[in-house]
Formats: structure tokens, sequence, C-alpha cells
């Protein structure tokens, strides 16, 4: 379990292609050794284990379902990620509940500056929009953020030079590819509501 909140961020060093997937090589200087071989990281909001560690060089194995449903699909060697290790008891939940399952993937469609701000608009498959929520928490790229207007099959996000400076955030640009993980309680509320029918 995250809480979309990040700290940490990682370059794709190397790829290796398998017959079933990727094992994925990311640079980084998150604070994980050997005894930390099977915990889950979040890795651009993707829940992935650490299969091997060295130095700063971290390994993941990411199978061809994975690579389906992510942006995974298209990751290149120097590509930027945001990565958050997993939630401990009684630690903080500044963001929200977030499972590392992500979704679907979303195209950005728009970037605009507001003072220092920046609004981000995404295009969302037409089948997932009806799980969408004004002022309600979405996961994108594993950041935690809130859902300011939502528009046709678009919905817009506005980011704090904060949120910029400590995430990929900032690369995005149109036409690019972001990994999105709905809130749970809104499928789970929407899923409860459909079976009382």
């Amino acid at each position: 379990m995250f809480n979309g909140i990040i700290f940490h961020k990682g370059k794709v060093s190397k790829i290796q292609k398998r017959t079933k997937g990727i094992n994925l090589f990311l640079k980084s200087n998150i604070k994980l050794s050997k005894k930390d071989l099977g915990v889950s990281i979040s890795c651009d909001g993707v829940c992935l284990t650490l299969i091997s560690c060295s130095k700063n060089i971290f390994e993941f194995y990411l199978s061809n379902e994975t690579l389906k449903k992510t942006k995974f699909k298209y990751v290149k060697i120097n590509d930027e990620i945001n990565l958050e290790l997993p939630l401990k008891f009684g630690q903080n939940i500044s963001g929200h509940v977030c499972q590392g399952h992500v979704d679907t993937i979303c195209k950005v469609n728009n970037v605009k500056k507001i003072d220092k701000s920046y609004v981000f608009e995404f295009i969302i498959p037409k089948k997932f929009k009806k799980y969408l929520v004004q002022k309600a928490s979405i996961l994108i790229n594993g950041v935690s953020l809130t859902i300011s207007k939502i528009k046709n099959v678009n919905f817009e996000i506005w980011t704090i030079p904060y949120t910029l400076k400590m995430t990929n955030l900032s690369k995005l640009k149109k036409n690019d590819l972001v990994n999105i993980e709905i809130d749970i309680l809104s499928k789970y509320v929407r899923k409860f509501f459909n079976e009382k029918k």
C-alpha cells in the first residue's frame, strides 16, 4: 500500500527483454539493500517487486500483463520514474490510499501554466470516466493528485511547484502517456450500488 507522496526518482539504466516480459533496471539514490529484496515499490504508480540490487541499481520484473496495462510497454533508457516505498504501520498518509494497481493509461491533451502552477488535461478512456469524481483523488504516475475538473472524456489536475520539482510530471508534454489508478473508494462504491440494483 502506498499514499502517492513522492520523495525519490529513478532513471532507467537497462531494459532486458524476456519471453514473457522484461527486467527493468533503475538507477536511484533510494535507500535499499539486499535485505529489502522482495519488497513492493511503486514505480510510476505500478507496484513492482524488487528482485535484485547492486549499489544504486535496482531490478524489477514486469510481466507481459503489466506491460499491456501500463505505459511501461513504451519504456526507454533514461526515462525518469517516480518511486515510493510501501507505507509502514503508523506512518502518516498525506495523499490517499493507493494500491499500485494501474487501471489504464491516459494521454496528455494539454499543459498550461497559471501563475506558479501547471494545469494538466488528460484524455481518459470512456469506460473509466464513470469512476471520476470532481475533487476526488487520483494517482498519476504514482503521484496523489486531486481532480479539479471533469469535461467530456477529459479531466484536469493542478500541480504546485514542489510537486513538479519532486516528480517526473515536470517533464510531461502534449501526447505523453501516464499511468492512472482511480481512487479505490470510488470503484468500491460504484460496484456496491451496481450490485444493489
